[in-house]
């Protein structure tokens, strides 16, 4: 469920072109994994858009302070990732990991 969360949300970011923890339709973290049915107790995210690889994005993440804490984050115990792309945009590729810990 989760991956299916980050998915659509990185898909979204590339179709629509923008960066935000927001979607196009004005839902949060939370009110997609809702959508997607998945029960939690804890919920988090990290965005990106720009990188080519895994690689490169993981790095981001881990050298941003408020990302890599999401991700050492120990009530966090599940985690989906999705890459999305888009020529048209300005970012080119979006990313999304979905952090949860499950009721």
């Amino acid at each position: 469920m989760l991956e299916a969360t980050a998915d659509m949300h990185a898909s979204d970011m590339a179709n629509n072109d923008y960066v935000s923890h927001t979607d196009a339709n004005g839902a949060g973290i939370e009110q997609r994994a809702n959508q997607h049915g998945y029960t939690w107790q804890a919920v988090g995210e990290n965005i990106a858009a720009g990188h080519t690889s895994v690689a490169a994005v993981v790095n981001g993440w881990l050298e941003s302070p408020g990302h890599c804490r999401n991700m050492m984050n120990g009530t966090f115990t599940e985690m989906g990732m999705a890459k999305a792309s888009n020529a048209d945009s300005r970012y080119t590729t979006f990313w999304t990991q979905m952090l949860g810990n499950p009721r």
